[in-house]
């Protein structure tokens, strides 16, 4: 279980920055294992992997050998698709072993291409279709306050996910039943599947937004470990929902992907790195290999070709 320190001493820091890079490191080399013909989305999941490392290995209060506790804190990924960020981080806890990584997006594995809470032991919200993580957030810390409970939710929305409407919906229920134990992060990488956040649906002025909804509303550096700790643990003494503005970098950590958002599905090649040594581990019994999308698609063109209503 993490328990809070005070302050925030250089070691500390240096020890989370290391923590994040190899989680980096880790994230690459999955992805690079699984092959090109599966979508792995690096570059969101590489933006994120400093909030992820310091929420699971400094201010979230979990208990591995305890899943289930009621009280624990709780982590809501909304964007779904980021999720090898949290997948590194949880077998790196000890949710579940290293070895399950490389069956990533298998038919049946139980690491999926989005969070699912009825296969992967340390996930508190399936998550997928975009928009909807802070409705959820929001019933989640409704419950734990109905049960006087102390435990925190934290919440990650990309910035292109906010253009969904259900976003502002649970925004405003958050801050109708002034939610003090939900904390949102947005990674404002500024990119999209669809290109350039700015030139798909503008956001700006985002803080002026969030505060119009009744948010209070932090803008921090998200690759810096100290304003992300910072930001995360003054947040947990509010009396309303906090949301913290991480400006990010897509792809972060690997000079090639960095702002490029040809990197936002695509697995790197094989053998790529981070420039760090890549993990060995040893792994568990692979499941059966193979992309669940590519497998959807296979069979509905079967389909077509057997029936012409199909389109």
């Amino acid at each position: 279980m993490i328990r809070q320190k005070p302050g925030l001493s250089a070691a500390r820091v240096q020890r989370l920055e290391g923590t994040a890079e190899s989680l980096r490191g880790e994230i690459v080399d999955v992805l690079a294992h699984i092959g090109h013909d599966h979508r792995g989305h690096p570059g969101g999941a590489l933006s994120i992997a400093d909030i992820v490392t310091a929420l699971y290995f400094d201010v979230m209060r979990i208990d591995p050998r305890r899943p289930d506790w009621p009280d624990r804190d709780r982590f809501v990924l909304s964007k779904g698709h980021g999720c090898m960020a949290l997948y590194v981080a949880l077998a790196r806890r000890g949710y579940f072993g290293a070895g399950h990584l490389r069956t990533f997006r298998s038919v049946d594995s139980i690491l999926q291409g989005h969070p699912d809470m009825r296969r992967t032991p340390g996930v508190d919200m399936t998550s997928g279709s975009l928009g909807h993580g802070v409705s959820a957030a929001a019933g989640i810390a409704l419950d734990l306050r109905a049960r006087r409970s102390p435990a925190h939710v934290y919440l990650v929305l990309g910035d292109g996910e906010l253009q969904e409407g259900l976003v502002w919906e649970g925004a405003m229920t958050a801050a109708k039943y002034r939610l003090g134990n939900l904390t949102a992060f947005v990674d404002c990488n500024r990119l999209q599947s669809g290109g350039r956040v700015e030139d798909v649906m503008p956001l700006e002025p985002l803080g002026a937004k969030w505060r119009a909804f009744g948010w209070r509303v932090r803008t921090i550096d998200g690759h810096d470990m100290r304003q992300i700790v910072g930001a995360a643990t003054r947040a947990r003494t509010a009396t309303r929902p906090t949301v913290i503005l991480a400006r990010t970098t897509k792809g972060k950590g690997v000079s090639y992907m960095e702002g490029d958002n040809r990197w936002h599905q695509a697995c790197p090649p094989g053998g790529a790195t981070t420039g760090r040594p890549r993990l060995s581990q040893p792994l568990e019994a692979r499941a059966r290999r193979g992309s669940t999308r590519a497998a959807f698609g296979r069979a509905v063109l079967e389909l077509a070709g057997r029936n012409s209503e199909v389109m």
